[in-house]
């Protein structure tokens, strides 16, 4: 039975036999980038508590590291562009 992920809420979910084929032009897998809860709060000019509040309600994924966070950059791309507010 296959490992599913969801990126975000509204997405589709993804397996790991898909995310095994995603490979950079040289064959190597791309590594993903972690930021922490104060670089995220910085990036998105708003305080750590909001961020911890995001992780906590689901909206940002995070994983655990000891006793921090540590969150994926395409996880905060996504989160943001799903906020985004068609206007006019």
């Amino acid at each position: 039975m296959p490992v599913e992920f969801a990126l975000f809420r509204y997405a589709r979910k993804v397996t790991l036999q898909e995310i095994s084929r995603l490979q950079m032009p040289n064959g190597k897998t791309p590594q993903p980038k972690f930021m922490t809860v104060g670089e995220v709060a910085d990036l998105m000019r708003v305080s750590s508590m909001t961020v911890y509040r995001l992780i906590k309600a689901g909206d940002i994924r995070a994983a655990r590291v000891g006793k921090s966070y540590r969150i994926r950059e395409e996880d905060v791309d996504l989160f943001l562009a799903s906020r985004y507010n068609q206007t006019g």
